[in-house]
């Protein structure tokens, strides 16, 4: 019998002090502003509509070798011919057939055809656990590869290397599997 008085007074009550809730809500509301500006113009719309660009472009592709290519930017403006053009903070994901990926990202990158010159703070971390750092990547859309031909720094899970030039390629065409090979002078600082 308690119970029962208690859920009658409960019905009548509850609904009530949502309605309270709602119309203390409207009330206490902020009033709108007319001369308030739109928070997130902070761009020139004239410098929009004269320039051509792509804000976050993707491109997903898959090489001669099966293995599944992802490129991702923040911006990406035409170049002068129809094959050109720079990607500005570009991040790209070849993954092979068997799973392993390898990321690889870069403040920009410069398109010509199917391979992208990629620049200003080039890192790629594979699978495995490797960090590989240097100055500049080549990479082929086409063929997923990925070369530098200047000195690069690796960290991998048994030490620090350090060698001339890099290759990231396919052990074969028909295969999916990567090679990571490192020549010119290659340096390790092994760490059991």
């Amino acid at each position: 019998m308690l119970r029962s008085r208690i859920v009658a007074w409960l019905r009548v009550l509850l609904p009530l002090t949502a309605l309270a809730l709602l119309s203390v809500l409207f009330l206490l509301g902020r009033h709108p502003e007319p001369n308030a500006t739109i928070p997130y113009a902070d761009v020139d719309p004239q410098d929009l509509a004269e320039r051509q660009a792509i804000t976050n472009p993707t491109y997903t592709g898959v090489t001669t070798n099966g293995s599944q290519l992802t490129i991702t930017g923040t911006e990406a403006v035409p170049g002068g011919s129809q094959d050109e053009g720079t990607v500005q903070t570009i991040r790209m994901t070849l993954r092979a057939k068997d799973g392993r990926a390898a990321e690889i990202s870069a403040g920009t990158g410069k398109v010509e055809g199917d391979q992208i010159a990629l620049q200003d703070g080039v890192r790629m971390t594979t699978a495995d656990g490797w960090i590989v750092t240097a100055p500049e990547f080549h990479a082929s859309t086409s063929a997923g590869t990925l070369a530098a031909d200047r000195e690069v720094n690796v960290r991998a899970p048994f030490g620090d290397l350090t060698a001339g030039q890099m290759e990231l390629r396919p052990v074969a065409p028909d295969q999916p599997d990567h090679i990571l090979d490192l020549k010119g002078g290659v340096r390790l600082i092994y760490r059991p």
